[in-house]
């Protein structure tokens, strides 16, 4: 994947989405085959992928970017605003003793958990926001989170309201945060459209049978999501969203370039995470080889670019900076846009 220099801004940096002209609906594409999660030994096991809510596994990563945002929303210099996040955090059993706040954090900013790693949560979430909001400034009225979790962009982002916003996870990550959102008595300002669907199922059908229409262009998010998955998984998920969508649609996605993930096991990110909070991210994380998805949708017709979190740190003034050992280093945040059928 190569990279390209930044812009003067966020949203400069990122290409405009192209216009074009709504096509007839296009069948779907088949679902995914089931993709089980396998230990070092290659025996299966329900423990990665398998747990409906947001008590264990993935679903608990869900919460970790939860208390990052709501400590980056009470930052004096925070660069995105989350307060639905922290209602999040207080409802579940398993984070109660987690801060909220970066003055409850033990040595501040210094923490390699709740400081640089909740950061780089921050960091991401006002990048995408961004490339959200100027999709929809250009006239994207279909975003489509893949793999939600407890985001909020439906709620917190000035959408117009004839905005659809399709959160698409499994259906015990959804009713945890539906019943969190319900004592909040919120009002989305666009059209909020929760899919409850396991990426490994159809997910396609689940989609389109909630009102997505393949026929107007959508701006996509995979955050935080693909490197859960199996290389083959990745590659279904991309190639579907480049068949479900039309000229000026748009998708975001997070990808991680290393080749040996245990080459930074004992960098303080992962060390921190699993020793505070005992997720094992690298537990998480499927070792498998990685598709050059950023390439696959250049031959496809889109334009991409690929950045280091970095960049944008540089650009915003505020975020993580490379350090020895980073587990940060690898991560790259892919931005296209389908200029061609």
């Amino acid at each position: 994947m190569s990279e390209t220099s930044m812009e003067t801004s966020v949203t400069g940096a990122l290409p405009a989405p192209a216009r074009g002209p709504a096509v007839p609906s296009m069948p779907s594409p088949a679902p995914a085959p089931a993709l089980p999660a396998t230990e070092d030994d290659g025996t299966t096991t329900a423990r990665r992928t398998d747990v409906e809510g947001v008590d264990a596994g993935v679903g608990l990563t869900a919460l970790l970017v939860a208390a990052a945002r709501a400590i980056e929303t009470h930052r004096h210099d925070s660069l995105a605003q989350d307060v639905h996040a922290e209602h999040f955090v207080r409802a579940a059993g398993a984070c109660a003793d987690w801060p909220l706040r970066i003055q409850e954090v033990p040595h501040g900013d210094d923490n390699p958990l709740w400081g640089r790693f909740a950061r780089y949560f921050g960091l991401r979430t006002r990048v995408l926001d961004d490339f959200v909001c100027r999709s929809v400034g250009e006239g994207v009225r279909q975003v489509v989170l893949l793999g939600a979790g407890l985001d909020t962009r439906a709620l917190r982002l000035d959408l117009p309201s004839d905005c659809v916003v399709f959160e698409v996870d499994r259906a015990g990550v959804l009713a945890f945060k539906q019943r969190v959102l319900a004592d909040l008595t919120v009002t989305p300002s666009a059209r909020r459209v929760p899919v409850a669907v396991d990426l490994r199922a159809d997910w396609v059908g689940a989609l389109t049978s909630a009102s997505f229409d393949p026929a107007v262009p959508s701006v996509w998010l995979a955050e935080g999501l693909l490197f859960y998955l199996p290389g083959p998984a990745e590659t279904f998920l991309v190639d579907t969203v480049d068949r479900l969508t039309v000229p000026g649609s748009a998708l975001a996605f997070e990808a991680k370039l290393e080749k040996d993930l245990l080459a930074y096991r004992d960098s303080a990110i992962y060390t921190a995470t699993r020793e505070q909070i005992g997720i094992d991210l690298l537990d998480l994380f499927d070792r498998g080889p990685r598709p050059d998805s950023a390439g696959d949708l250049a031959a496809k017709g889109w334009s991409t670019s690929t950045h280091t979190p970095f960049d944008f740190t540089r650009l915003l003034g505020r975020g993580p900076l490379p350090e020895p050992n980073d587990a940060l280093e690898g991560n790259r945040w892919v931005f296209a846009h389908k200029t061609r059928r």
